[in-house]
């Protein structure tokens, strides 16, 4: 009986490995080319908070007070992912020539702006906030130690491009933007 499992296993490890890969998937550079994140209507929660523990991880490890997430700083984030779609640019000003602080006033944020990061790609969440760690001035923006709330929204075109907005501020403060933070973008 075990000749015939080990010469069974034997044909079924040499058949695994005679699978072929679909040639149509695989990039000039040998690797598998990329598929579309695809966020779904009902991810939405599931994708905010993924983002709010993620990002408190790192705050954590760096020891900087968590973030708490706000609805009122989703609400700027998603007008300006939508915003940055529709002008087919990711920059930090709207198609009304809205910057930031004007976007949350209008969502009626009373807190202090502390900064707010934003790409235009093709990347899950946790590879946007990745890559937003990677540089040195988006970095600063999600380690800054008074922040204390956070919104994150987005908004997917039908390609599959994905516009990302973090909105970083201060609920404790009332009050325009500090004057030393930045608000650089990916």
């Amino acid at each position: 009986m075990s000749r015939v499992f080990a010469v069974l296993s034997f044909l079924f490890v040499g058949l695994t490995a005679c699978s072929t890969v679909d040639p149509s998937r695989i990039g000039p550079d040998g690797l598998p080319l990329p598929q579309v994140y695809r966020i779904e209507e009902g991810d939405a929660g599931a994708i905010q908070f993924r983002m709010l523990d993620s990002l408190n991880t790192l705050r954590q490890a760096a020891g900087v007070q968590p973030l708490a997430l706000n609805a009122r700083l989703n609400a700027a984030a998603a007008t300006h992912s939508r915003d940055m779609a529709v002008q087919n640019r990711p920059w930090h000003f709207g198609s009304d020539g809205s910057s930031p602080l004007d976007r949350l006033r209008r969502v009626g944020y009373s807190g202090q702006l502390r900064g707010e990061t934003i790409s235009e790609t093709y990347e899950t969440e946790l590879q946007t906030l990745a890559a937003w760690m990677d540089k040195a001035d988006t970095r600063a923006v999600l380690l800054d130690p008074e922040a204390n709330q956070m919104g994150i929204a987005w908004f997917q075109e039908n390609g599959g491009k994905i516009w990302w907005t973090l909105v970083l501020g201060d609920g404790t403060r009332t009050g325009p933007v500090a004057e030393e933070n930045p608000v650089p973008r990916l």
